[in-house]
């Protein structure tokens, strides 16, 4: 998959400059505010000034990796806060590739495509894994994929763009591929706040020093341009991932990290119940108008994201156009996401005009 610059900001933009007005379902920004403990928190920070405004340590505040470390079972020394899921991303699959084990990168298709991206600015090798239709992965292909070359597998459950959750056995399953290769499984598990249904199994269930786990608020407390995330890492990766996120970074929003303890302290479960709620009603929503439409679509089991396959009308750039100056919606082509979808649409169920977007998609193609 070649991979230059994100067509996010193509299709976004474009939107923006449409002659009509538009449904953006195209970015993944939660609409639902964040829990007060957020703007709690912002509001302390500004009163404290001095040292406070400063340089945060470069590994991030020591309350916060203490709370993260407590809330995931692990060694607060084991906890890097990084500047959003993003840059955890990275700072994991650089560790990966630079151990000298490999250079292959093994991926799922579709993709986000910021992993392939990333892989190839970090010198690695792009390998793909077909997910099935309903977006489950089969360890056994990545088994069949992965060799000595493999310096990761990388794989984000809840899943962008199919929704899906990798179930117990088949986190159990890819960690075992990671060992069996001397790879490193980076789980990125940025969406673990949003399984609609059933339970969530995280990489570090599995003791093993072949896993390192990705996360971020961005999404769990609707603060996507606050830029905190983290990942946990084995104690022996810990030395490297450190110095290469000081010097890439230096370190991370002292006040995103204040305002998120904060929040972490204060926030009841009721609000992230609150939002799955809200997705649940917009998935049926969304899909009964799909159902209207005619498309094929996937059902998600976690995240906030469908993908939808129109009759005789595939997933192009040039077709995401139009639905934006025709209908008035704006999705993702497919094709962002790779070769296996790409004559779907994928469309994040992240705005309060989930039923408008879904009438006038049934209008358009019904």
């Amino acid at each position: 998959m070649e991979y230059e610059e994100p067509l996010f900001f193509e299709v976004m933009s474009y939107a923006q400059e449409a002659d009509r007005d538009v449904v953006d379902m195209v970015s993944g920004n939660p609409d639902w505010g964040s829990p007060d403990g957020i703007s709690e928190g912002l509001h302390e920070y500004a009163d404290l000034g001095g040292d406070d405004f400063q340089y945060a340590p470069s590994a991030g505040l020591r309350e916060l990796r203490e709370e993260i470390a407590a809330r995931r079972g692990v060694d607060a020394e084991r906890v890097i806060v990084a500047n959003g899921g993003g840059a955890a991303n990275y700072l994991a699959m650089g560790r990966a590739l630079e151990r000298g084990s490999g250079s292959e990168v093994v991926l799922t298709d579709p993709v986000y495509p910021y992993y392939p991206g990333k892989t190839t600015m970090l010198g690695g090798e792009q390998s793909f894994v077909p997910v099935a239709d309903d977006g489950t992965l089969d360890p056994a292909d990545v088994r069949a994929t992965a060799s000595d070359d493999t310096a990761a597998i990388v794989v984000n459950t809840p899943n962008n763009p199919t929704g899906a959750v990798y179930g117990e056995e088949t986190m159990r399953e890819l960690v075992a591929v990671a060992e069996e290769c001397d790879a490193i499984l980076v789980s990125d598990e940025v969406y673990d706040h949003f399984v609609l249904d059933g339970a969530f199994t995280s990489a570090l269930s599995f003791d093993s020093e072949h896993v390192i786990v990705t996360n971020s608020y961005s999404k769990t407390h609707a603060i996507t341009g606050f830029r905190v995330g983290y990942t946990i890492l084995p104690r022996e990766h810990v030395p490297a991932v450190r110095a290469r996120n000081m010097l890439t970074n230096v370190s991370t929003t002292r006040p995103g990290q204040y305002a998120v303890l904060h929040a972490l302290r204060e926030t009841s479960p009721d609000y992230h119940a609150e939002n799955r709620d809200r997705l649940r009603e917009r998935v049926q929503t969304f899909t009964t108008a799909l159902d209207a439409a005619g498309a094929e679509y996937t059902e998600p089991d976690g995240a906030f994201y469908v993908l939808a396959k129109f009759p005789d009308y595939p997933g192009t750039l040039e077709h995401t156009r139009e639905l934006i100056d025709e209908a008035g919606v704006a999705g993702m082509p497919g094709s962002a996401f790779g070769e296996s979808r790409s004559e779907w649409f994928r469309f994040a169920l992240v705005t309060p005009r989930v039923e408008t977007a879904a009438e006038r998609l049934a209008d358009y193609f019904g």
